[in-house]
């Protein structure tokens, strides 16, 4: 009775649960579960009948998905938490076994590989993970997992005979049928998990189908968590590599194997491997032609080996390898032999001759390369993967052979490690850009260097041409190396050099000089005196022979041009003399301003080339490229620091380091400032001064004025410069005509140029066929230029008046002849009208037109003859008994 009323209370307890599903769960959420999971997640899930698992309560099911959630908690690998999941879902689906193939790219080609393989529900992770020199490789094109990681989609398969067998053939099991799941990462497969063989059945059914799929999920998460962790290392080593790569390879420049051992060795902690090997090439490309002899004679085989694609022989010079497995160590070998370790198996000259990238798992199974078996040294290291890469320069050529060995988690090389060395390879190669330029820029500074060397033999003075001025074997049978200062400086003031008011006739204090009458010879003595006149050759302790031979190095730095030549150099730098002394303006300067601005100023326009600087840009000159403003001048700036950096020429040998910067900077003010381009910048700030001082009753006020102001003493500096640049235009008149048909003609030359090398028409200053519109143009120039200079000199200090006076009276003489050529030209014009209209009446008269065409002619002559005569003729003398000016008439 008791059993039957116990019998019908569970009837009646289990129909009402039934009909109140709700409060089943409820009870059971709140009575059952937790007692219920504490029992079940107490102890590992054991479930010895697979056959009966379908009969399992989901209380037991809950245990074993809550044991995969925490499985994907673990910090292990992805292999060791697949394990877990394959053992499960192998319970689960009764399948003889499952696989895991990862999916990774090798050489550029995606492949397979066994990574678990034939997992149970009871076996081992150890036996059930395969070492990467065991692994099973195929491609993707391959058998029903390929297909699975081609198309991206799981697949059950009743039935396998028809595809291919490879993995059968390598195991020797039977597989009857499958089920296969793609493991993704968006649209990337990394791997695929394949069950083999349904236990007690013929095929997995749909039900077993679900469950694969279901618990697959797990697999994706634990795959894809691995895959978002790894490629984070990956890009963090690459990003590491790459700026690390780039510092080092910045840091040196001077040598290409500094430059690449700083990189390799500073990212040495990225590559994760356990060697590397870096071989440099050889980049000879072309024999000596002494080397070729034995070759050509028979006596020597010519070379037969491999060849790098742009034809060199291939040669590694030096490799340096870096053992990084225990204590590192780097070791550096020049001219390796052909048995070093790292070249024993061919693989890198294979590389240095084709320049694939060649990534080799395995090695010791290889047949095509020969790499040792054995330990390759005393440490016992076994090579066992190979990464192997060209490094390539900007002009696609290899420069070198990386070579990376046994990855040091023991799996092969993929396409991540690829990338990331490939980036570093190239970034080396690259950088080798850097020290072809810097060695480059290097053998262009030795090049300059030696053939400034050159120039510098050529134009420095001489030893006979200094005892020519100096005379010192003579007077005291020595060298001037050996001669007391004070004799040789009382020798020249005394006898080898002129006095300054009586220079052929002429006295240097006087802005009406000229140096016409004058040799070249005896203006470089003249320009001596001009030192010594100012007081700064003992005061400075300036080497009597240092002065001479500077001022013959001058001298010879003028080349023999029409006009910007020595003579043109001597009268810019007498000029500024003149100012300084006879215009009085050197109380506004020290005795060091006034050295500096005297040896500027013979300094202005050495090696000028006879051209301005529009047609140094024009023609696209060096110099042009070299500076980009005021070419010439910034030119005959350089050329005089570089004499001044030798130290047989420097003048201001004897100066404070702080005294010597000063006269450079004096020497940029001086020289830049006679670019006429810059003339029309300053003159009002120098009006400017004038104007302020031109009130001042004080003469200590006017000096402190300008004197006590850096800024204005420079403007007034500058404008000085402008002065003696133009001074030719203030001599006299048989000077200034004369200088003038030399400075036209240096134009017209210019304007040759132009038409025949820039096929340019020349304006009308630089055009011959112009020449008739000298005067003409002399007064616009003299009217635009030079008027407002020598006016504003003449207010600024009455001693420069003579430059102004002398400016209005050549002025004066040539509006006289363009007024005569005008009057000429307007009878010329009336007479050629005449005969013109006499023509038209009396018809073609070939006569007549001839003496029209010789009228024209005629206009020309009869301008240079005036102006021939105008100047006084052909007087004044050269070393040749005759002045350029009358080559030129």
């Amino acid at each position: 009775l008791n059993r039957r009323e116990k019998m019908a209370d569970k009837d009646s307890v289990e129909k009402y649960l039934e009909n109140n599903p709700q409060f089943a769960k409820e009870y059971f959420d709140k009575k059952l579960r937790a007692e219920a999971l504490t029992a079940a997640f107490s102890a590992n899930v054991d479930i010895k009948d697979t056959a009966s698992f379908k009969d399992v309560n989901a209380v037991q099911e809950a245990a074993i998905i809550f044991e995969l959630v925490k499985e994907l908690q673990k910090p292990g690998n992805m292999e060791q938490s697949l394990h877990k999941v394959l053992q499960r879902v192998a319970l689960i689906i009764q399948a003889d076994r499952l696989s895991y193939y990862a999916c990774r790219g090798r050489n550029g080609t995606l492949e397979l590989a066994t990574s678990l393989f034939d997992v149970t529900p009871t076996s081992k992770y150890e036996v059930n993970l395969v070492d990467p020199q065991t692994e099973i490789v195929f491609p993707l094109e391959i058998g029903v997992v390929g297909f699975t990681a081609t198309s991206k989609k799981p697949h059950n398969v009743p039935d396998v005979s028809k595809f291919s067998d490879f993995v059968d053939k390598q195991t020797g099991y039977k597989t009857k049928c499958m089920m296969t799941f793609p493991l993704m990462a968006e649209k990337e497969c990394l791997g695929v998990i394949m069950a083999l063989n349904k236990i007690g059945a013929e095929h997995f059914t749909p039900e077993d189908e679900a469950l694969f799929h279901k618990y697959m999920n797990f697999a994706q998460v634990v795959a894809l968590q691995h895959y978002t962790a790894y490629m984070w290392n990956v890009e963090s080593r690459r990003s590491q590599v790459l700026l690390w790569s780039a510092s080092k390879v910045f840091e040196e420049l001077t040598d290409i194997e500094r430059q690449f051992h700083k990189a390799l060795y500073t990212v040495r902690t990225y590559l994760q491997c356990e060697r590397y090997s870096v071989g440099l090439l050889d980049m000879t490309k072309e024999k000596e032609f002494y080397d070729e002899w034995p070759v050509k004679l028979g006596d020597v085989e010519p070379y037969k080996g491999p060849k790098t694609p742009d034809g060199r022989e291939i040669n590694f010079y030096k490799i340096i390898d870096y053992l990084l497995e225990g204590k590192e160590e780097i070791k550096v070998i020049p001219g390796p032999p052909a048995d070093h370790w790292a070249l024993a198996s061919g693989l890198p000259t294979y590389v240095a001759e084709n320049g694939f990238i060649c990534n080799m798992m395995n090695v010791a199974a290889d047949d095509y390369f020969t790499f040792q078996k054995e330990a390759v040294d005393e440490t016992g290291f076994v090579i066992k993967n190979v990464l192997s890469l060209p490094i390539v320069n900007k002009k696609e050529e290899i420069v070198g052979i990386a070579t990376f060995f046994n990855r040091k988690d023991g799996k092969p090389f993929d396409e991540h490690d690829e990338q990331i060395t490939e980036a570093l390879t190239q970034f080396l190669g690259w950088s080798v850009l850097n020290c072809d330029t810097y060695d480059k820029l290097n053998r262009m500074e030795w090049r300059k260097d030696i053939a400034q060397e050159m120039l510098m033999y050529q134009t420095r003075c001489t030893t006979d041409e200094l005892q020519s001025i100096l005379n010192t074997k003579e007077k005291f049978d020595a060298e001037p190396e050996d001669c007391d200062q004070k004799e040789m400086y009382k020798l020249l003031v005394s006898s080898n050099i002129p006095p300054a008011d009586n220079v052929n006739g002429e006295s240097l204090y006087l802005f009406s000089f000229s140096d016409f009458p004058v040799t070249e010879f005896d203006l470089i003595k003249a320009g001596i005196r001009m030192f010594f006149e100012l007081g700064v050759v003992e005061k400075f302790k300036v080497p009597a022979e240092t002065l001479t031979r500077w001022m013959y190095t001058v001298r010879k730095g003028y080349r023999a041009i029409t006009y910007h030549n020595w003579r043109h150099g001597f009268n810019v730098g007498h000029t500024m003399f003149c100012l300084l002394q006879t215009g009085k303006l050197r109380k506004y300067y020290t005795d060091l301003d006034a050295f500096a601005m005297v040896a500027a100023a013979f300094c202005h326009d050495i090696d000028h080339r006879g051209t301005n600087n529009l047609y140094q840009t024009k023609s696209a000159s060096p110099l042009a490229r070299l500076h980009g403003s005021s070419i010439m001048e910034r030119h005959h700036l350089e050329y005089s620091k570089t004499l001044m950096g030798e130290e047989s020429l420097n003048i201001f040998c004897n100066l404070q380091k702080r005294q010597f910067e000063n006269v450079q900077h004096l020497f940029d003010v001086c020289i830049i400032a006679t670019d006429l381009a810059l003339y029309f910048k300053k003159r009002t700030m120098f009006q400017n001064i004038v104007n302020a001082t031109e009130p001042m009753t004080d003469e200590k006020e006017a000096t402190a004025y300008v004197s006590n102001n850096p800024i204005r003493k420079e403007i007034v500096m500058a404008m000085m410069m402008t002065g003696c640049d133009l001074s030719a235009i203030t001599k006299p008149w048989e000077v200034q005509s004369k200088v003038a048909l030399m400075v036209a003609a240096e134009f017209w030359e210019q304007g040759d140029l132009e038409r025949t090398v820039l096929d340019q028409q020349p304006i009308p200053m630089m055009d011959r066929n112009c020449a008739e519109q000298l005067p003409k143009m002399q007064c616009g120039f003299i009217d635009f230029v030079c008027s407002f200079v020598y006016k504003e000199f003449a207010r600024f200090h009455k001693e420069i008046q003579p430059m102004f006076d002398g400016l209005n009276n050549n002025r004066a003489h040539w509006n006289e002849l363009a007024e005569v050529y005008n009057a000429k030209m307007k009878a010329i014009e009336d007479e050629k009208k005449r005969l013109e209209e006499e023509e038209a009446k009396k018809g073609k008269n070939i006569f007549v037109r001839s003496l029209i065409c010789w009228l024209d002619r005629r206009v020309h002559f009869s301008f240079f003859f005036f102006v021939y005569l105008a100047g006084g003729g052909g007087g004044g003398g050269s070393e040749g008994g005759k002045s350029k000016t009358c080559t030129i008439c």
